[in-house]
């Protein structure tokens, strides 16, 4: 073994020690956090106007601090961008992850001098975890390659900003920095096109031993390098055994990532964003996450969770019932909350998790809460959508790029349903031969996940599903109509309304 692999692998032991230490002490891990943050925070704006210094449990905080989103929180971040200190988080941030917002324009979500390490050292304890729970180290002798967003920064009143991805580019530890592509220039180049042709020239004709990205944008740059060494990746890449994703769930992709690639390679799922990393796969890389991602208690983030199907219920004026880590159970849907070291308070982040595990705390992620489909009353979730999908094309050569689902609440004729769109993948495998017998496999496999969705189709208020196919590269072509092709964009599983829709049934595509 190299002295490179040896080190990382006595590094990683030392890691894993340290998680294993606060995982097995939950709740007082959580407790400690809490306090920590109230203190540290209670002679900010924030912690004036919601009486920190009065505050001395979990309960208290409840009463005080309600739950906000962005638009709840934007008064205070709004001064925080005008150059304010001490508002949400003592001092200044050192930077504002800049995202796109769906009602207020661009979101500023800061970052301070003590949350910016958690995100590099989650990333950091990630591949640790691969290494000390499998023995497989040799592959840090490769390269690496970080689809992520232009390092070019912005400023605004001497704060800097930019994309999570293109700030933490700043944080390359120095011995990671040699075997880490693409190079600083290309990794700038804003149109993701462009980018993404010149990191295949770029990387090629390396020896690429980790890969990471979402994996709608991997898979762009899977096939760009198919098309132009015509064979498989890992033919191009013989020691790329790696692939680390997070944004969106892999399962749906996974299928035509072995075909691109030629072979199954070992995963390791992530939970980040810029509001915080939130959690990381730590076992069983080499097959499906079935067991969820440790969700990470020591770094800087207070969690709550309230139950979904509660999420917009407010019993007697004091809203929905709000659980710390010691009261959440299996398989419930729950909102994330959070509050962190960078100033957010009972923030909600809007993705929505389930527990996989209470010994240690295991989580996937199940959809958004404003992703989801209920326009008759059937909240159903992307978790569920997924999971169908999956069971439709099982035993079949069928394959699928991507998709989406929406309500059609005014067909026609007929009664109402729910459309999906799917992008089958021709290179691979044909559309189905019946369309609506393999609509019927996922209705049926829907209705069995979703009891509300189930007696809607009982109850003849909606009708089996339809599917519609979505021609090839359709859903870049949808992504690049509205700016958002590449870097960290997702396309969202579910919709309530037709927007995205309508895109594919307007178009001339």
């Amino acid at each position: 073994m190299s002295l490179k692999g040896l080190a990382a692998k006595l590094f990683a032991k030392r890691i894993h020690a340290k998680t294993q230490k606060w995982a097995n002490n939950p709740v007082v891990t959580q407790q400690k956090v809490f306090e920590e943050l109230i203190k540290e925070a209670s002679q900010t704006q924030f912690g004036k106007d919601h009486n920190f210094s009065a505050i001395k449990t979990f309960s208290d905080f409840a009463q005080k601090v309600p739950v906000r989103d962005y638009e709840g929180l934007k008064h205070y971040v709004d001064k925080v961008v005008k150059g304010e200190e001490n508002v949400l988080w003592k001092g200044k941030p050192l930077y504002f992850a800049k995202t796109s917002g769906t009602t207020s324009g661009a979101k500023y979500i800061p970052l301070t001098k003590e949350s910016m390490p958690f995100h590099i050292q989650a990333a950091r304890n990630a591949i640790l975890s691969y290494i000390h729970e499998t023995g497989k180290a040799e592959f840090v002798k490769g390269k690496m390659i970080f689809l992520q967003g232009s390092p070019i920064l912005e400023e605004k009143n001497g704060i800097k900003l930019g994309r999570l991805s293109g700030i933490v580019a700043h944080f390359v530890p120095k011995y990671l920095q040699k075997n880490r592509m693409p190079s600083w220039e290309t990794n700038c180049i804003e149109d993701w096109e462009t980018k993404v042709n010149a990191i295949v020239e770029e990387t090629i004709n390396e020896d690429m031993s980790v890969i990471s990205g979402i994996p709608s944008w991997v898979q762009m740059y899977f096939e760009k390098l198919k098309e132009k060494a015509n064979k498989p990746v890992g033919e191009i890449f013989k020691n790329f055994n790696l692939f680390i994703y997070g944004g969106v769930n892999y399962e749906p992709y996974r299928s035509k990532f072995e075909n691109l690639i030629g072979r199954k390679v070992d995963s390791i799922e992530l939970f980040p964003a810029s509001e915080g990393f939130f959690a990381y796969q730590s076992r069983n890389f080499g097959i499906k996450n079935e067991e969820g991602m440790l969700l990470l208690l020591n770094s800087g983030i207070f969690y709550e969770f309230i139950k979904a199907d509660e999420f917009y219920t407010d019993s007697e004026g004091s809203g929905p019932k709000r659980y710390t880590i010691g009261e959440v159970e299996l398989e419930i849907n729950y909102v994330l909350i959070i509050s962190t070291n960078a100033g957010l308070w009972a923030y909600n982040i809007g993705d929505t998790i389930q527990f996989t595990s209470l010994k240690p705390y295991r989580v996937i992620v199940s959809g958004r809460i404003k992703h989801y489909i209920s326009a008759f009353g059937e909240h159903v979730i992307g978790k569920e959508v997924e999971s169908a999908l999956k069971e439709a094309m099982e035993g079949t050569n069928v394959r699928v790029n991507e998709f989406t689902v929406a309500p059609q609440i005014t067909p026609k004729e007929g009664l109402p349903y729910h459309e999906w769109f799917i992008e089958f993948d021709s290179e691979v495998s044909e559309q189905p031969n019946n369309l609506e017998v393999f609509a019927l496999k996922i209705d049926a496999a829907m209705r069995k996940q979703n009891m509300y969705y189930d007696d809607l189709i009982v109850g003849n208020v909606l009708r089996t599903l339809v599917v519609t196919v979505v021609p090839k590269n359709g859903f870049q072509e949808y992504m690049k109509s509205i700016g958002k092709l590449g870097g960290q964009n997702k396309l969202p599983r579910l919709s309530n309304d037709r927007k995205i829709a309508d895109f594919f049934t307007n178009s001339q595509l």
